[in-house]
């Protein structure tokens, strides 16, 4: 059935329904609700602290009114709950005018507390008539244009009658597991009866979306175990000597994963490997010692980076490190002569080891002997852009890197197709990092303390979750918090970087930065991998409890990376007890696998994967919450049944699904 054909679809809800990448009545059963409303706790807005999501009742006392502001509008209204006059605005929802009429409502949003005023942002709203006097628990969707709660509601009953997605899961698994029906989650998590009820639906969808994405995992993974065209020639001895070159000695862990590199290079299928390790774990140093077999063997390798900034760090490293094997750098951003020279180079086999950017990935990039890639902070990468590099030499070793622990149970989904290696072992020779929630009252004292640190020569960040402020007013852009910190400390030097400034610009202003020309560099979260800055030793993060913890851990790790102590300053724009309890997680932790499982934990699988996402991938279960054990339980059900043999239905479906994995790139 076409979507158009649908009960309550008009043609302005199509292109609506269009904008949220709705486009069959598949799709509008699959748009799951991010919150749900239980009617009967309703709250009073002078309760609610700032910046908290609340529920309320109240009387449009007023008509709503379109009110200019410089280069901005927004409707505003005045309300009454028990007599009390509060004011609601919506920004960037014209709409509003012809939807909200004088009466009775129902609000949900976000609260503004602040100055002893209490108003809300851009609520959703509905009628408050008798059947939701009489409602328990009611979805709440994710809408853009003029679409409403109840069209949406409407749209999704009338799509429950004409298309429930079957189950894949083998019918004997169903029944030797006791198995709900999955058509009854799909009704129940659309108009749950129960909190209960809205829970097993969101497991039960979770299984099946799980399974199907472990099974195309094992289909591609046998698919890629190919056998080795090239033998690698280096022997145990010549790899250990490599090692003892570095100032350090290895880790127990960095000396595993070296092993399990060793071992796959010199197995009869190719490698492909994940490297996971915390914060200044020494990922990098393996990563050389895995360049070093491939050179010593009389092969090319090829060392990318998300960034230009990580990849010229890192070409640094090997011309440090293998100053007898030549390499070159390749970026977007060289000139056109420097790229044709690295390029001749490249596909002569006069370089040995090729650093750079996304541009080792473009075609016209020609290798002569390519045995190896390592892709550095390899979430920044595609499926599709690593098996695209893959394929530019003929049997290829694949070696991918991440500082962002992720929990074991979600490993098993992001890197199904990899083997896995951790190095667990905490970073030597590392300065401490103290980190603080420092409450709003504090925020003069810690500016007067940073601009003390500048005189004498100690560097800080200052990092804001977003480039421009929100309209809401509670986010400050990155500009307005350079140009208000240049104000604050006038004496202080500081530099701006965003995601949006061309890459040379980013890497000549960390390189000023490094070279101590700024004290204090004012950035978004692009500053989160790959930084290495000595001297800097505080980091402030702003509206902190809008960032995962592992997010944050990361970001902490950019400071106490010499011998000086350093801190990480958070700012909490909320009140909220669940934001000062993530934030006292991360005050108290410095293990980034635990801190990932326990953001996992606290916040659910679903949330999990779908704040880190870009583009559709796991879309199915972005706003679902269900616990971590459903993943395992899928694995166990995948696991068996491969073991009863193959499905020839299961593994189409599942290679289809694995198709809509391969432009994933999480941010």
């Amino acid at each position: 059935m076409e979507l158009a054909k649908l009960k309550g679809v008009t043609e302005k809800r199509l292109k609506d329904l269009n904008k949220l990448n709705i486009f069959t009545p598949e799709d509008l059963v699959r748009f799951y609700p991010r919150s749900y409303l239980d009617l009967t706790h309703r709250v009073r807005l002078s309760s609610c602290y700032h910046n908290d999501m609340a529920l309320i009742a109240c009387r449009v006392a007023s008509p709503p009114q379109t009110v200019y502001t410089g280069r901005r509008s927004f409707v505003k209204v005045w309300c009454d709950q028990d007599g009390e006059l509060f004011s609601v605005v919506w920004f960037n929802a014209p709409y509003v005018k012809q939807k909200l009429k004088e009466g009775e409502y129902l609000f949900y949003g976000r609260v503004q507390n602040k100055f002893g005023s209490v108003s809300m942002v851009n609520p959703t709203f509905e009628p408050l008539d008798k059947n939701y006097r009489l409602k328990g628990i009611v979805p709440v969707y994710p809408l853009k244009g003029a679409l409403t709660q109840g069209a949406m509601r409407g749209m999704i009953a009338s799509a429950l009658q004409t298309c429930l997605p079957q189950t894949v899961i083998p019918p004997a698994a169903v029944k030797k597991y006791g198995l709900s029906s999955l058509a009854a989650a799909y009704k129940d998590i659309h108009d749950p009866p129960s909190e209960a009820a809205k829970d097993a639906a969101a497991a039960r969808i979770a299984l099946e979306e799980y399974f199907l994405l472990l099974a195309a995992f094992k289909y591609i993974k046998g698919d890629k175990e190919d056998a080795r065209t090239r033998r690698y020639g280096c022997t145990a001895e010549e790899v250990k000597a490599f090692c003892a070159r570095f100032p350090f000695a290895f880790t127990e862990g960095q000396k595993r994963a070296v092993d399990d590199i060793y071992k796959n290079l010199h197995a009869p299928v190719l490698m492909n490997r994940l490297l996971q390790g915390d914060v200044g774990s020494g990922k990098t140093a393996v990563a050389l010692a895995a360049l070093f077999m491939a050179a010593k063997s009389g092969y090319q390798a090829a060392f990318i980076a998300p960034t230009e900034v990580l990849a010229a760090q890192n070409y640094a490293l090997v011309c440090k490190m293998l100053p007898e094997y030549p390499a070159v750098f390749l970026s977007g951003s060289a000139s056109a002569k420097e790229k044709r020279a690295a390029k001749e180079q490249i596909a002569s086999g006069q370089a040995r080891i090729v650093c750079g950017t996304h541009a080792v990935i473009q075609q016209d990039v020609r290798f002569c002997s390519l045995a190896l890639t390592v892709c550095d902070e390899q979430h920044r990468f595609g499926v599709a852009q690593r098996s695209a590099l893959g394929e530019k030499g003929e049997g290829t070793d694949m070696l991918v890197m991440s500082a962002t622990p992720i929990p074991r149970t979600l490993s098993l989904i992001f890197y199904g197709d990899l083997d896995i290696s951790e190095i667990k072992d905490k970073p030597k020779a590392r300065a401490e990092v103290v980190t603080a929630i420092v409450p709003y009252r504090k925020y003069d004292d810690m500016l007067a303390y940073i601009g003390e640190e500048a005189k004498k020569g100690n560097q800080s960040y200052f990092v804001c979750p977003k480039i421009e402020g929100d309209e809401e007013g509670s986010l400050m852009s990155v500009s307005e918090l350079y140009d208000e910190l240049k104000n604050r400390l006038p004496r202080v030097r500081f530099a701006l970087l965003h995601g949006k400034m061309k890459d040379r610009e980013k890497a000549e202003i960390m390189r000023a930065f490094k070279e101590k020309k700024y004290d204090c560099l004012v950035s978004t979260t692009v500053i989160e991998v790959g930084i290495d800055v000595p001297d800097a030793t505080i980091m402030v993060i702003y509206n902190a409890e809008r960032f995962g913890l592992s997010q944050l851990h990361q970001l902490r790790g950019r400071v106490g990376r010499g011998e000086k102590k350093s801190y990480c300053f958070l700012l909490c724009g909320s009140d909220s007890e669940d934001a000062r309890e993530r934030l006292s997680v991360i005050k108290q932790n410095t293990d980034g696998f635990k801190i990932a499982e326990y953001d996992l934990k606290m916040r659910g699988g679903g949330d999990f994967l779908g704040t880190r996402q870009s583009g559709r991938f796991l879309s199915e279960i972005k706003n679902l919450r269900y616990p971590p054990e459903v993943i395992f339980e899928a694995k166990k059900l995948a696991d068996e049944a491969f073991a009863a043999g193959e499905n020839a239905l299961l593994r189409e479906i599942a290679l289809k699904k694995y198709e809509s994995l391969k432009e994933v790139v999480l941010n």
